[in-house]
């Protein structure tokens, strides 16, 4: 009986299918849009019915396991979802309705960890033991990995560094804090900085144009991002001075964030002589779902 391995990315604007045949071949993907309005009902129903309609392209004889990354964390004493940037899976029992629905056990993890472990076995960082994966998209997260195994941590919030207070006069998060890292260096904070300040409503790309072009507003707020992203990842240089550093999410193309991004790493990093490798991502888009799929077929272990 073959076995397959099915992964599940989901995001707060797309989210991706894919299956993987034993050897981790893949045979099938699929992209569709996430449900609007924040909709619990309709997010289960969506990754429910990609997950049955994965399954049919296999023989019924097949098994097939299930993981799933989500953009937050499993509560381990209440099994609930936290810290959720799709702010309706927050306390609930996503999981066990998927399972439900399913008839079958799925494995859940947060979209950084899936990340992390994709490229630490199939990407960028193979040839590395000890790996911090960041995503920098429209929010900000990160994961251990060490020895291709993700490090949970004893509340299986591990290297939730997006959500870490570094400025007490910064912006209010939607966690709650106040000046966390993903106030600071994710699209949606920068977005929202700049708004705050110069009352311009520009997309992170938007800003990162009129930096090359010159813009002075553009170009202020530029520096301030690739400095702040210096500063949030020396002081994890420091504390945790891992073997490499992969970077994924849409702000991960940023190219000026692999030499003034890591000048300022050095700058603000505790010790002189800093070298740590500060990577682009290898599998682009794929690596989320290609970890979820890894985690539901037990590649990792905390």
């Amino acid at each position: 009986m073959e076995s397959f391995n099915i992964g599940i990315d989901l995001g707060g604007t797309k989210t991706e299918v894919v299956l993987l045949q034993p050897g981790g071949t893949e045979r099938y993907r699929e992209r569709v849009s996430t449900p609007g309005d924040n909709e619990y009902t309709a997010i289960v129903k969506m990754v429910c019915d990609l997950i049955i309609k994965t399954r049919r392209s296999v023989s019924e004889q097949s098994t097939c396991t299930i993981g799933i990354g989500i953009p937050g964390t499993i509560d381990s004493e209440k099994q609930v979802i936290q810290n959720a940037n799709i702010t309706c899976l927050k306390g609930r029992s996503f999981q066990k309705d998927i399972e439900k629905k399913l008839r079958q056990p799925v494995t859940i993890e947060n979209d950084a960890a899936c990340f992390t472990l994709a490229e630490s076995l199939l990407g960028a960082t193979k040839t590395y033991r000890l790996i911090f994966g960041v995503i920098m998209g429209t929010g900000c997260g990160g994961s251990i990995c060490f020895n291709g195994r993700i490090i949970k941590g004893s509340h299986g919030i591990a290297g939730e560094w997006g959500h870490f207070s570094v400025d007490p006069n910064g912006d209010r998060c939607y966690c709650g804090n106040v000046g966390c890292i993903e106030t600071k260096i994710s699209g949606s904070g920068v977005e929202g900085s700049f708004f705050k300040k110069y009352a311009r409503r520009l997309r992170m790309h938007e800003i990162v144009e009129g930096y090359r072009n010159k813009d002075p507003q553009c170009v202020n707020a530029f520096n301030r991002f690739v400095e702040d992203f210096g500063r949030c990842l020396g002081g994890l240089v420091s504390i945790l001075d891992p073997d490499a550093i992969v970077l994924g999410g849409g702000l991960s193309n940023i190219h000026e964030l692999y030499d003034q991004g890591v000048k300022y790493v050095k700058q603000y990093a505790f010790h002189n002589g800093i070298d740590t490798p500060i990577i682009r991502n290898r599998l682009g888009d794929s690596a989320g779902v290609l970890g979820a799929a890894l985690i539901g077929a037990g590649k990792s272990m905390e």
